[in-house]
């Protein structure tokens, strides 16, 4: 298991690789980008943590998650500080030997991350600067699991 928590940029394309050299037994990896979205003429994202707090709630979600399908891996990467439309925002990778483990559990890990962790997003658009609010569609996408 991979947690990290950064200001620096990641390559999306490096660390799929690298996630994704199995260890003989994986038979599935699935990975997810999130990007930030230039919608509503969004300027730019600046996100906030706690840290040594966000750290540990993305460890025990990513250890949930392990806990309820069998992976053999998990990465989980969540930039934070100021952020530009089409810049990559989190990254989220699962392995198993087993492909239905490894959406489903991918798939929980990011309506954990979109709803539940410990980030705090403010968006600067055309109208000055508003904190995002969850929404109810990931408040729905959550209660799933």
């Amino acid at each position: 298991m991979d947690v990290r928590v950064q200001s620096d940029p990641f390559d999306y394309g490096a660390e799929s690789a690298r996630f994704a050299q199995g260890d003989g037994e994986t038979g599935a990896v699935v990975t997810f980008l999130g990007l930030v979205r230039g919608t509503g003429g969004l300027s730019r994202m600046e996100i906030e943590h706690y840290p040594g707090m966000t750290e540990r709630a993305l460890a025990k979600i990513a250890d949930d998650a392990g806990a309820r399908w069998p992976l053999s891996d998990v990465l989980i990467i969540h930039r934070f500080g100021t952020l530009l439309p089409g810049e990559p925002i989190m990254m989220v990778a699962t392995a198993s030997r087993h492909r239905q483990a490894a959406f489903e559990a991918a798939e929980f890990l990011m309506d954990y991350l979109k709803s539940r962790a410990p980030f705090w997003k403010k968006e600067f658009g055309p109208d000055g600067a508003e904190w995002v609010a969850a929404r109810d569609d990931d408040e729905t996408a959550l209660r799933r699991w």
